[in-house]
């Protein structure tokens, strides 16, 4: 094990005093409201956090609750006390993590999947490469007709109906690595492309880096960026975490550009949080937070240059489904709705709940599918009761998981990315 210091020390103890169990919390938290048992509310797993690090009570009776934590954070926002659930809650499965005995298959494929495939642009690109041929060769349709996807592990057969179309490989090899500003520049952007956002969808990727052309925003696309390392640190695994964003850290110290620009609210929630993976004072740190001031979300860099003219009414009633991770983390929540409202044609109708998690936080609704599930079908009861034809969300999780939730419900409304909703709109430069 790698990890330094007491049991106490790595789980944060001495913020869980903080926590004054007022419970503003739990009308807040989805799994209190689907459960509706104390300990998978956040003041539930907090107090076994403290028994935990006091040894008063094993760490297997923490790793349920702390498993089923959707980690999306609403409790932060309504917390009086400003407790840092956040930290808590990752140190939680920082030790969980390593102190857990896991079978050797288990380990490899962990191993393969978070620490070799994931943060590999060539690998990513592959499995996005093999999902076009499995797509254009009739494979799919094959495995879906003959119930072959039912095959897949865990709720991967599921969510495979949903996949948009994939580029080719010559389409995806095609990018290029700098997009000139579309008018006078303004600004001078990373675009970082995202391990799953890339692979998956690309098309959204590349409707973003021409969104912010068309804007006055010059692009490049650094060869060196790595994945954001949120995956891992949402499963405990730390010391990949801190690899990655120092790789990350270094690949935008090179670059002369204004922001970081994501498009994927789960990643650029792992981003301005990377001061919290070093310890204050060192040189990390300071690198760290260097590397969080420029790390913008795209509706907060289209709203900020105010560039766009949208020439094609979009005449829809939409609904719009915040990232959690944007919303409570990076508390992102009027420039999205702003972008919307801008396209002409529009008609914004806000669920009774937005900010309720979809369900997917993620590869929550992977692992703890029959959960993701349960809270889904809250979200698509609020989505299907605003009458709309449309959803729109900001990060791939969520955009998968509402694809899949449209279905599954059959409330007849498509959803699409915040992205190609201005797309759609027929954007120009504004003095054109």
């Amino acid at each position: 094990m790698s990890n330094p210091g007491t049991l106490k020390e790595r789980m944060n103890y001495e913020k869980s005093f903080d926590c004054v169990q007022c419970g503003y919390c739990l009308p807040a938290c989805p799994t209190y409201e689907t459960m509706e048992t104390e300990k998978h509310s956040p003041r539930g797993r907090i107090q076994l956090m403290k028994l935990a690090a006091e040894g008063k009570i094993g760490l297997e009776e923490l790793e349920e609750p702390v498993g089923k934590c959707l980690g999306c954070m609403a409790c932060m926002p309504v917390c009086p006390t400003n407790v840092q659930y956040d930290q808590m809650l990752e140190g939680a499965k920082r030790v969980i993590e390593d102190n857990k005995q896991k079978p050797k298959l288990q380990q490899a494929v962990e191993h393969s999947l978070l620490d070799t495939l994931i943060p590999s642009t060539g690998g990513m690109n592959t499995v996005g490469n093999l999902t076009w041929l499995y797509q254009k060769t009739g494979l799919q349709k094959a495995a879906q007709k003959l119930r072959l996807s039912t095959l897949a592990p865990l709720a991967m057969g599921e969510f495979e109906k949903v996949l948009p179309p994939q580029p080719s490989p010559k389409e995806r090899s095609a990018r290029p690595a700098f997009r000139p500003a579309r008018q006078p520049e303004k600004a001078r952007v990373a675009f970082f492309t995202g391990c799953v956002m890339d692979s998956m969808f690309f098309a959204i990727n590349e409707q973003s880096m021409e969104l912010l052309a068309i804007a006055g925003a010059s692009v490049v696309v650094p060869e060196e960026q790595t994945c954001c390392g949120a995956l891992h640190a949402h499963s405990g695994r730390h010391d990949k975490a801190v690899e990655l964003a120092k790789q990350n850290i270094q690949m935008l110290e090179e670059l002369d550009v204004d922001y970081v620009v994501n498009n994927a609210g789960g990643c650029g929630a792992q981003m301005i949080r990377y001061d919290h993976l070093f310890e204050e004072g060192t040189v990390w740190h300071e690198r760290a937070l260097a590397f969080t001031n420029k790390v913008r979300d795209i509706t907060q860099v289209l709203a900020d240059l105010d560039s766009l003219h949208f020439t094609k009414p979009v005449h829809e009633r939409i609904t719009y489904q915040p990232s959690c991770h944007m919303t409570n983390v990076q508390r992102v929540t009027e420039a999205p709705r702003a972008l919307m409202q801008a396209v002409p044609g529009v008609e914004l109708q806000e669920m009774n709940d937005p900010n309720f998690c979809c369900g997917s936080a993620g590869v929550y609704n992977l692992v703890q599918h029959e959960s993701s599930m349960n809270i889904l079908d809250v979200k698509m009861k609020d989505a299907g009761s605003t009458r709309t034809s449309t959803i729109v969300t900001t990060n791939p999780g969520c955009l998968l998981q509402m694809k899949y939730g449209a279905q599954k419900a059959a409330t007849g409304q498509r959803a699409v990315h915040l992205v190609e909703l201005l797309m759609e709109a027929g954007p120009v430069p504004k003095d054109a």
